[in-house]
């Protein structure tokens, strides 16, 4: 975990060390190699975003202590990300995560699959001891046949240069957003929110989720010194994300050449791809589009009762915009 980015928060700094702390309890397997490979997932540094704020919509103030419960609901939500991430890699064989080399390029697939399998059981676990007697328990079997639907609606758009906006929207919504807002409701309703107040912590969760995974998608038009993944990645697996999108319609003519080679691209025609997508707009356009769901986000985050919490929303929802400056 990416404590440091949590250094100058100190409000969620010490509840995410005991959210860690639980995860690598609970992965503690007696297979060295999967063992070896959970450890790795778990501790390379992931920011811990999500479990961050469902604890932040969770406090009541600024001094209340965190109950095992939410601990146990925030290290849920980490691991259910991470089981994602896991399966996400083995899908699109990629040879990276965060930075590091994946767990199916360095331990293989099957290896990797027994880690998101695992994963899966870990959260069905903690949210077992926590949810018996909850409504909540229901929400997160809805959030997760939420995330499959995203996932399988972009595994049929791929390659398809007739993919509209809202199938991307509404594909990014299941596979990326779906969670935060599950993180951000879950919070706000074990924290003692009241039913207004949980309804809008649901939709704040939507659209920090909606613009960071719109913000990911800018990057991989980056220079590839700061992405923690291979540069085109996506293209290259057939993923048509925002910057690509935003300017397909309209210079489909020019990107044809390229994009009807599907996944006999060569790194060339990538570049050439990507070269026109930035000439055209494609990476301000969509970064334009991701601030309006971030300054969406933040005028839900005003309309909730002034707190230390409240201020601390408003800081990391500012900050996600400096992933592409």
């Amino acid at each position: 975990m990416k404590l440091n980015f949590w250094q100058q928060y100190p409000l969620v700094k010490d509840d995410l060390q005991r959210v860690n702390a639980l995860i690598n309890e609970k992965i503690n397997v007696a297979d060295p190699e999967l063992s070896k490979a959970l450890q790795k997932m778990a501790n390379n540094g992931g920011k811990y975003l999500r479990p961050a704020l469902l604890l932040l919509f969770a406090k009541n103030s600024a001094t209340a202590k965190t109950n095992e419960h939410l601990i146990k609901l925030a290290a849920s939500i980490e691991v259910l990300h991470t089981a994602t991430l896991i399966h996400d890699d083995i899908i699109d064989d990629s040879p990276k995560r965060r930075g590091l080399v994946s767990i199916q390029s360095s331990f293989g697939k099957d290896i990797a699959v027994y880690a998101g399998d695992l994963l899966f059981t870990v959260f069905f676990s903690l949210i077992a001891e926590v949810l018996y007697t909850s409504p909540y328990l229901q929400v997160n079997a809805q959030i997760m046949h939420k995330i499959l639907n995203g996932e399988i609606g972009q595994m049929n758009a791929r390659f398809d240069m007739d993919q509209s906006f809202l199938t991307y929207l509404r594909n990014i919504n299941g596979k990326t957003a779906a969670i935060f807002s599950l993180a951000c409701q879950e919070g706000a309703f074990f924290g003692g929110a009241s039913r207004r107040e949980v309804a809008l912590a649901k939709r704040i969760g939507q659209n920090i989720g909606l613009s960071f995974q719109m913000l990911d998608d800018i990057l991989d038009y980056s220079d590839g010194k700061t992405l923690n993944k291979p540069v085109m990645e996506d293209l290259a697996t057939g993923v048509y994300s925002l910057p690509l999108l935003m300017v397909l319609q309209d210079h489909r003519a020019e990107l044809l050449p390229y994009l009807s080679k599907k996944q006999a691209m060569t790194k060339a025609d990538m570049e050439k791809v990507k070269q026109i997508v930035i000439a055209r707009g494609g990476v301000t356009k969509a970064k334009a589009l991701a601030e309006k769901f971030i300054a969406k986000a933040l005028t839900q985050i005003k309309a909730l009762p002034a707190s230390t919490q409240r201020d601390l929303l408003e800081k990391i929802s500012v900050r996600l915009l400096k992933q592409t400056k």
